[in-house]
């Protein structure tokens, strides 16, 4: 449904998307994930059309949007991070203007206006004046207003922010209902927010790509089961001797002791699997093995060792140039 191919956005020397290149199929429910100023808000405008690019190709349903622009603008539904509403207009007098401007044929405009008023649950304040309404309200709002003319893809820029726990939580769900029907691009910092929705994540910063593919495969792919908690039954120094001695063990760090059960928290090399050679090690040196298990890593941990690896790597490259 989207197809991005080597986009670069410049505003004067600033280069504020810099070669990004991916794919969103149908269905899906992609998180763009990246720190605030990484260059999410905008990939999303060239996307939806409300910025050209100055290089590279973006396609919407197999429209080019710089050749079919129009074309491919029908395509998508977009709440930009702002959410530009009419405060002085009653929500279900919005939604039909809105529904009038998008090209909605008027036999249809009220089944349609009634449908996202539905759906959105926000029938009950549809004839109440926009700027009276709450944040939370306001933002469903904004999401009926998305679902106007049907398009089958949805471009959602921050849609939980300025929310309250209850409301991120009701936005969610109300997100995830969208997805059966509409591809969904849901670009957010909120880490937490990607893990509950999304299926797949595109990490961005300073304007690079820098992850593309499942958010267990993020985690997978920088820790593995590299990250283990170890308890074995026996002499302490014996059991960490044995741990460190395990060929690809980095450390083995001492946590806590119950009697003679010890805990260790042991860390290898990413993406190295040594649950057997532990076990194995163990058994060979009579040291009974209570536990071990994979340490989850957060999402907020992955997104944090991928991003500082590339700030490291930059810095690393600008010690290289200097003369």
């Amino acid at each position: 449904m989207i197809e991005v191919k080597d986009l670069v956005k410049r505003f004067g020397e600033t280069e504020a998307v810099s070669h990004v290149s991916f794919s969103v199929g149908q269905g899906e429910i992609v998180g763009f994930l990246g720190p605030n100023g990484a260059g999410k808000s905008t990939t999303l405008r060239v996307l939806t059309g409300f910025l050209p690019p100055t290089s590279g190709e973006v396609f919407v349903g197999g429209r080019a949007a710089s050749d079919d622009g129009k074309e491919a603008r029908k395509l998508i539904g977009y709440l930009p991070e702002n959410n530009p509403l009419y405060d002085d207009l009653r929500v279900r007098e919005y939604l039909h203007f809105r529904a009038a401007l998008k090209g909605v044929p008027r036999k249809k405009r009220l089944e349609q206006v009634e449908n996202a008023l539905k759906v959105c649950e926000v029938t009950d304040v549809a004839d109440r004046i926009i700027g009276t309404c709450s944040k939370g309200y306001r933002q469903r709002v904004g999401l009926a207003d998305v679902l106007l003319g049907n398009p089958p893809v949805l471009i959602l820029d921050e849609p939980t922010v300025g929310l309250d726990p209850a409301q991120i939580v009701h936005t969610r769900n109300l997100i995830k209902t969208l997805s059966m029907d509409h591809t969904v691009v849901l670009s957010t910092h909120i880490l937490p927010e990607v893990e509950a929705i999304c299926s797949r994540v595109l990490i961005i910063h300073e304007g690079k790509l820098l992850f593309d593919g499942p958010v267990a495969e993020l985690k997978k792919g920088l820790t593995g089961a590299g990250h283990l908690l170890c308890a074995l039954q026996g002499d302490r120094e014996a059991a960490q001797a044995c741990l460190l001695g395990v060929p690809g063990v980095e450390t083995a760090a001492y946590l806590e002791s119950q009697a003679d059960v010890h805990r260790f928290q042991v860390t290898a090399r990413p993406g190295e699997d040594l649950r057997a050679a532990i076990f194995k090690a163990c058994a060979e040196k009579g040291l009974p093995l209570l536990e071990l298990t994979a340490k989850h890593v957060s999402l907020e941990e992955a997104f944090l060792s991928i991003t500082t690896s590339e700030i490291q790597q930059q810095g690393t490259q600008s010690e290289e140039e200097k003369p």
